[in-house]
């Protein structure tokens, strides 16, 4: 079964009586070498559990199966449930969760299903759900290889974006301590059913099996990135003190020079690394 194929796509959603859910930001995949791609560069060993949101009807996932020892599917919509058992009926590595990623105990799932496996993620996320995701499986405390995301292309520039790009923002500098994102390839919107107005792009995550940078706080590290960019227009001494009030100006603006940069300067233009050493600066 071609699960790339709009006809198959419509036969099988109409014998489900199920239609696109927009409001779960669905867009089913109508290119065929897409899923091979990504499924191709999700993880680096074939003994591995791939963890996979969103499933939709299956064409990724069983390309998935095809590739490595176990694949565990989280899925929102119930009604794509029955769906994907007739779609992935021929594979026995496959397990379905009907469930909200945003509401899974992921590492009780990853516990249960990984068997010592090196485990990664791939997901086809939703624009207005992708932050939210990937700080989630992010602070899971789950030691992913990698993960690999399917996402619209701005937030793809988001996610790979250097420090001092217009691009670059709060989950860029947090990602950068969990690991290195970068850009495999460009999805035009033409590759999907219903076509988005935006295109997308895969960007796959290595995740450092020990975090590069070690802040003394890590809540108040990523509490500091956020306060820096809720307020880009201010200058960094003036957002984080008006985010932390007890942390006066003066001694923002001295932690600041003695790590040789200038007291006016934006959140956009520090590193992962620099808000590390300011975040202990600051604690």
């Amino acid at each position: 079964m071609d699960l790339c194929n709009l006809s198959v796509i419509k036969e099988v959603m109409a014998e489900a009586g199920i239609t696109f859910r927009k409001e779960f930001g669905q867009n089913f995949l109508i290119n065929r070498m897409i899923p091979e791609d990504i499924a191709d560069a999700c993880a680096n060993e074939e003994n591995s559990l791939i963890l996979e949101i969103g499933p939709g009807i299956g064409c990724l996932t069983k390309e998935l199966a095809l590739r490595y020892k176990k694949v565990v599917a989280v899925e929102i919509d119930r009604g794509l449930i029955p769906v994907l058992s007739r779609t992935l009926s021929d594979f026995d590595n496959i397990t379905v969760i009907n469930a909200d990623i945003m509401e899974t105990d992921i590492a009780a799932v990853v516990d249960e299903y990984s068997d010592g496996m090196p485990v990664s993620v791939c997901a086809n996320l939703p624009y207005y759900i992708t932050t939210p995701i990937l700080m989630r499986l992010l602070e899971s405390g789950v030691k992913f290889s990698s993960i690999t995301v399917m996402v619209q292309k701005e937030v793809a520039d988001r996610l790979v974006a250097p420090a001092g790009k217009a691009d670059y923002g709060a989950i860029t500098a947090v990602l950068g301590y969990y690991g290195e994102a970068k850009r495999l390839f460009k999805v035009s919107a033409g590759c999907f059913m219903p076509a988005p107005k935006v295109d997308s792009a895969v960007v796959r995550i290595d995740l450092y099996p020990t975090p590069r940078y070690n802040p003394k706080d890590v809540a108040f590290f990523r509490n500091l990135i956020k306060a820096a960019f809720e307020m880009r227009r201010k200058t960094l001494t003036n957002a984080i003190n008006a985010k932390f009030p007890h942390i006066e100006k003066g001694r923002i603006a001295d932690a600041l020079k003695s790590m040789g940069l200038d007291e006016n300067i934006r959140g956009e233009r520090l590193t992962t690394e620099q808000y590390a050493t300011l975040s202990d600066l600051l604690i």
